[in-house]
């Protein structure tokens, strides 16, 4: 096992305390999920402005940024309970919903590729899906799109639906939202002995879910291990609010900086494009959710998050933040990636674009 020079490690404790920072900064503006915004913000700057600083062949340590991941399976499988279960009739709407949306999400976007973009069919199609970043730019390849902006646009769709969705429910709640202070897990403080077994379950789920090849692996597989353990009464955790803020900002810098490498010019091309592509599916993952929530007396709020189109992680830490049912909203969009890959294959099997 190999560990990161020393500089490496100094430019990333550089960067989590600038997003630290900053996170405080956007708390005291009263900006919205404050932590992982400003984070965000931060180490975006330092990837376009300053790239010529970050040491050479730096990347952000993958082990570290699964470890707070796994955090992040496990305070939302420590949500797990039986009440749960309750909510499966409603699943059997929401579930169907969500299969609806991948397809007319993928749709409106290769529409707006091809017809505001001018981009060519393969890129328009693999740049377009609500979902599966990965297999998107592999299938993409193949198929002979264009990778610089396949990737771009796919980057920016979280990023635009990550810093456009809390704005839009702030405005709605009328406050800012999505503090860390937003869970509440247990009325005991949290103490060492807790912290230490929610980073040791992160481990053991994160090695789990890489060994079952689960669809986001390093969430679901702690999130199922401690939902589990929650769910038949094995364990109660008490974790802080200071841990889901600090797992915020890990997201939100190592979210920043893939804009390394990103010219301006490259950014701005698909900027625009990106922003109607994103609003378009906020707009019609709100109208669903409300369709749904009409249908079956759901949380609109909770739906709102399940249907918005970004990363799972980061769309998993929204709902954590708003304490918006985090385990249904992560289920939801484990489901819209698993059916956004399963389209991706069977159209690339097809030949069809």
């Amino acid at each position: 096992m190999t560990f990161p020079p020393l500089r490496h490690n100094l430019f990333t404790l550089l960067l989590l305390i600038c997003g630290g920072a900053a996170g405080f900064a956007f708390a005291w503006i009263g900006l919205p999920l404050p932590f992982m915004l400003g984070s965000l913000f931060v180490s975006a700057i330092a990837a376009l402005s300053f790239a010529r600083r970050i040491p050479e062949n730096y990347s952000y340590p993958l082990p570290f940024r699964q470890l707070f991941v796994g955090v992040i399976g496990v305070m939302i499988g420590a949500q797990v309970s039986p009440d749960l279960l309750a909510l499966a009739p409603n699943m059997a709407v929401t579930i169907p919903a969500i299969l609806l949306f991948v397809v007319l999400a993928h749709s409106g976007n290769f529409l707006i590729f091809r017809k505001v973009g001018g981009l060519d069919r393969s890129t328009a199609f693999f740049s377009g899906s609500p979902g599966g970043l990965l297999e998107a730019i592999s299938f993409g390849e193949e198929s002979g799109a264009d990778i610089r902006m396949l990737t771009i646009l796919q980057f920016l769709r979280i990023i635009v639906v990550v810093v456009i969705l809390p704005l839009g429910i702030s405005i709605y709640e009328g406050e800012a939202v999505g503090s860390a202070a937003g869970l509440t897990l247990s009325a005991t403080p949290a103490t060492l002995i807790d912290v230490i077994l929610v980073l040791g379950a992160s481990i053991i789920g994160v090695w789990l879910g890489g060994k079952a090849k689960l669809p986001a692996a390093q969430l679901a597989g702690p999130l199922i291990l401690v939902g589990i353990a929650t769910a038949f009464g094995l364990v109660s955790l008490s974790i802080p609010g200071w841990l889901v803020g600090f797992a915020q900002v890990v997201v939100g810098t190592s979210l920043g900086l893939r804009f390394v490498g990103i010219t301006r010019r490259m950014l701005l091309g698909g900027l625009g494009l990106a922003l109607v592509s994103g609003v378009f599916m906020l707009a019609l993952g709100g109208a669903m959710s409300l369709a749904v929530a009409r249908a079956t007396g759901f949380d609109l709020e909770t739906l709102i998050i399940s249907f918005a189109p970004g990363g799972v992680t980061e769309m998993s830490l929204i709902a954590l933040s708003l304490a918006a049912n985090p385990a249904f909203v992560t289920l939801h969009h484990l489901v819209r990636i698993v059916a956004t890959v399963v389209e991706l294959a069977v159209v690339r099997k097809l030949r069809l674009v």
